[in-house]
């Protein structure tokens, strides 16, 4: 059973306002002083990493105790507890004390680590080792650790979005299966509505982009949408599938009775990460969520069964239900560091060893980050969990690109999404047009 995570919410947070100050190292992983070092000689790495609950920095010392023991010459200096302004810092210092190998929670600043040079390509060590990233790790995880083809990071787990439900409700409103359609999701969540008063003694779900884990980004995954085109221009006025994710999510919100009573009813609602999690308390009935909510749910001790799914799809594509949003924590080389080939031999074995990769997933109850690892039958999970591995390793989920100056175009899109459904931005064609541009605008600056 998955247990609490608490670091969960620094991840799923909007973490994209982070700062990482233009690094002039050559984002090449081939640098003289930092790749020419002897892997096989006696030597000692700085790893930072984010993680900070007692079972989590108990796993990541368990990881590296792995790599140490197949590794007797290189030992390895953990610093928990890190954030990317922490790690940036250190990283423009360097110095012996600065990181050799950093974890971040952050996919979304992958793009300033990349065009900054703040960590190097590992393309030429992948190469070297003869591993194929293409066929090491699902589709989006590839997605999400590369920029404008430079791949300066690799996943180190992942965290995979569906949908929870409550089953006892589901059969008291004569629902035998959760929705697989958005028409489907739609009717579900208005049956299992309950008003009282003008309110809800029950909601079927929360649709509002405020909602916890109801980001637009989360949304518009099941949409499949392109964010930038071939030129590198944001692609939101352009790819139908944005209108359509905002259409069917406004139709949600009028639907279940109104952007302002669902915020007023919002605001009675529990916190996102403590027990009173409406979903846990039985005041929703569905909720958008990663993979760590069961155990937080099943914490709760609920007086109702728990399902788990993945979430539904646009009618006209029924035919990929299955898929999901996927992100999660990423690893790099430091380009400041002078032993970038012992770097990358711990970097390797987290990220590419299934025994490893499939460990550390098990004390984590993270999503594995290898498709060999997805596949391990040496996992440890709920069954319901295999619902977050099944999208993991669907083809056909999705994740958002990197970008030069990081989530702040996601950030747009956001603010976007709250003024259309609570009737500030009455046209939706205008409205993604001029995010669009204010999305090219911000990227321009950032490129200088």
């Amino acid at each position: 059973m998955p247990e609490v995570i608490p670091s969960v919410a620094r991840k799923t947070a909007f973490a994209l306002t982070v700062s990482l100050a233009l690094l002039t190292t050559a984002c090449t992983g081939q640098s003289s002083s930092g790749a020419s070092d002897d892997p096989s000689r006696e030597t000692t790495l700085n790893f930072w990493h984010a993680w900070s609950a007692p079972n989590e920095v108990k796993a990541v010392k368990s990881l590296v105790a792995g790599f140490e023991r197949a590794h007797p010459n290189i030992h390895v200096n953990v610093v928990g507890n890190m954030t990317d302004d922490k790690i940036n810092q250190a990283l423009r210092a360097g110095g012996d004390q600065a990181p050799d190998v950093v974890s971040s929670f952050t996919t979304n600043n992958v793009g300033k680590f990349c065009s900054s040079g703040a960590l190097v390509d590992l393309n030429p060590f992948f190469e070297k080792s003869g591993i194929d990233p293409e066929a090491t790790f699902p589709k989006p995880m590839n997605e999400y650790t590369t920029f404008d083809g430079d791949r300066c990071a690799v996943p180190l787990l992942g965290d995979a979005y569906g949908l929870y439900y409550n089953k006892t409700a589901f059969a008291k409103a004569g629902i035998d299966q959760p929705p697989r359609t958005w028409s489907e999701f739609t009717a579900d969540a208005r049956k299992l509505t309950v008003r009282r008063g003008d309110g809800y003694e029950r909601l079927g779900f929360m649709p509002n982009y405020h909602g916890w884990e109801s980001t637009t980004e989360h949304y518009l995954g099941q949409f499949s949408p392109t964010y930038f085109d071939r030129d590198g221009k944001s692609n939101l006025a352009g790819d139908p599938a944005f209108e359509k994710g905002f259409t069917l999510q406004k139709k949600l919100v009028d639907t279940l009775g109104g952007y302002r009573r669902l915020e007023k009813y919002r605001a009675t609602l529990g916190d996102e990460w403590g027990p009173k999690h409406p979903f846990h308390t039985g005041q929703v009935a569905m909720q958008l969520d990663g993979e760590w909510r069961l155990g937080m749910a099943e914490q709760a001790d609920p007086d109702f069964e728990i399902g788990v799914a993945p979430l539904p799809v646009p009618d006209d594509q029924a035919d990929q239900y299955g898929k999901g949003y996927i992100t999660g924590t990423i690893a790099g080389i430091a380009a400041t560091s002078h032993k970038q080939n012992a770097a990358w031999e711990l970097v390797k074995y987290m990220t590419t060893d299934t025994d490893a990769v499939v460990g550390f997933a098990n004390d984590i109850h993270n999503v594995p980050s290898t498709l060999a690892a997805l596949k391990s039958p040496k996992l440890k999970y709920d069954p319901r969990f295999k619902t977050f591995l099944d999208i993991a390793a669907n083809p056909h989920s999705t994740t958002t690109p990197a970008s030069v100056n990081g989530g702040v175009y996601l950030v747009t899109i956001q603010q976007f999404g709250y003024d259309y459904e609570s009737g500030r931005a009455g046209d939706l064609k205008a409205g993604l047009r001029k995010a669009a541009a204010q999305i090219d605008t911000d990227i321009e600056q950032a490129r200088g």
